[in-house]
């Protein structure tokens, strides 16, 4: 399952003229139980919110005020993400009477046309605020702060990531939110700006069109869309005129294989560069020691200290880091029946919170040998984006080698290397 967050905006985009249909309502609860998870993200203070949609255990996590407030239905419990609107300001906005003000745990906000008032009110206090619109709405914040900044924090308390979220929204201030989702959809009654930078618009407005969004999701994982969000295309390397070669960092699995010394690890190490740019978390299965160097990335074990499948789970479930399992501290002839022990639980890992994005497996015919006995048994159905990488394709498992979608030749004799592979998977050259 690719996709596992709905994000969505309230005020026509899930809620019609402020309240969710009944049919809004049944549609939450089918995402639900497909193991998927919503994330409502609003511009309204929570006591407003509640007069309106009393009932938001719909919702795995709530972003209120814009993005300056994150609140978990489930544990009722509400937290501040920002500094607030200090009071200077809004004694300031009172004395030139702007009216009506509105003040939230963080926010402030009043109504268009005072944004001229509430800019030279910011000038002449010397503050560091921002101003976003929204209709009418004219709204303050500390800088920086967004639906877009809210998202990624309620992301990180459902151990999420961007890469596993589904975006939808309407209005002016949905852009932040809907540029860093992985899919981004607009209601059908969105504004043209919004429409022109989704992935695709829903044929019905409001909480119809998210009914509609969410039927889809349910059923095909919007697996016949092509999304155009932070993970549209990564490099693979350039053609010789220049050209880069690119493929989707989903649903792909890269086979990279070549002669010892000639350059699988550096080309490797440059891909996963890549995809850490990109915010995809990595787990690396390294036998060698060859990743250690690797900048803001753990390393599991070492020559002296084996690593624990546990620990290893702990650490990639903890924040999303990036990993290295380095396998130098187990014996060659015992590192199978490790791996044998971690991928099923990395797998597991992944099918409830989407991460690790990407697996690497260095010299992958130590950890799946064509004849070892158990390969059979434990390959998943689905290895999911992974990169494996390799001197011998003939001695690894078939059964893994037939996953590949791409395969990377590395070093000074590719036609020899791809012969083996063919003959391997049974394939003509």
């Amino acid at each position: 399952m690719r996709y596992l967050a709905l994000a969505t905006d309230y005020d026509d985009t899930i809620a019609t003229h402020g309240r969710l249909d009944d049919d809004v309502a049944r549609a939450l609860q089918r995402l639900r139980t497909s193991g998927r998870r919503a994330v409502l993200i609003t511009g309204r203070i929570l006591e407003d919110l509640l007069t309106v949609c009393p009932n938001l255990d719909a919702f795995a996590a709530v972003v209120l005020e814009n993005g300056a407030v994150l609140h978990v239905p489930a544990r009722r419990e509400t937290r501040v993400l920002c500094p607030p609107v200090p009071d200077s300001l809004v004694r300031e906005l009172a004395r030139r009477g702007v009216e009506p003000l509105a003040r939230g745990r963080a926010i402030l906000a009043t109504r268009r046309p005072h944004e001229i008032a509430v800019l030279e009110a910011i000038r002449d206090l010397d503050l560091e605020l921002q101003i976003t619109f929204n209709g009418n709405a004219v709204m303050v914040l500390a800088s920086g702060v967004n639906k877009g900044s809210g998202l990624q924090a309620a992301l990180r308390e459902l151990d999420l990531s961007i890469h596993e979220a589904v975006g939808v929204g309407n209005g002016q201030n949905d852009h932040s939110f809907l540029d860093i989702c992985e899919c981004a959809v607009a209601v059908g009654n969105a504004v043209d700006a919004v429409k022109a930078k989704a992935d695709f618009t829903t044929p019905a407005c409001c909480g119809a069109g998210v009914v509609q969004l969410i039927d889809e999701l349910v059923a095909t994982d919007l697996s016949e869309r092509a999304t155009g969000g932070v993970g549209d295309v990564v490099v693979l390397a350039q053609r010789r005129d220049g050209a880069p070669v690119t493929f989707r960092p989903y649903g792909q699995n890269i086979l990279v294989c070549g002669p010892s010394g000639a350059g699988k690890s550096t080309f490797a190490t440059g891909l996963i560069e890549r995809l850490i740019d990109r915010d995809y978390q990595i787990c690396i299965v390294d036998p060698e020691g060859d990743y250690g160097t690797l900048d803001s990335i753990v390393t599991m074990g070492n020559r002296l200290r084996p690593p624990h499948v546990d620990e290893v789970l702990a650490r990639l479930g903890d924040g999303r880091a990036d990993v290295v399992v380095n396998l130098l501290g187990i014996a060659l002839a015992d590192r199978p029946d490790f791996f044998a022990e971690l991928l099923p639980r990395v797998q597991a890992l992944r099918a409830r919170t989407g991460g690790p994005d990407w697996i690497v497996i260095d010299e992958v015919h130590h950890l799946l040998p064509a004849a070892w006995g158990h390969a059979p048994y434990m390959l998943p159905q689905r290895l999911g984006e992974a990169i494996l990488i390799t001197h011998r394709p003939s001695e690894v498992a078939p059964g893994i080698l037939a996953m590949m979608d791409i395969a990377v030749v590395v070093g000074p004799s590719p036609a020899r290397a791809l012969a083996e592979l063919t003959a391997a998977l049974g394939l003509p050259t």
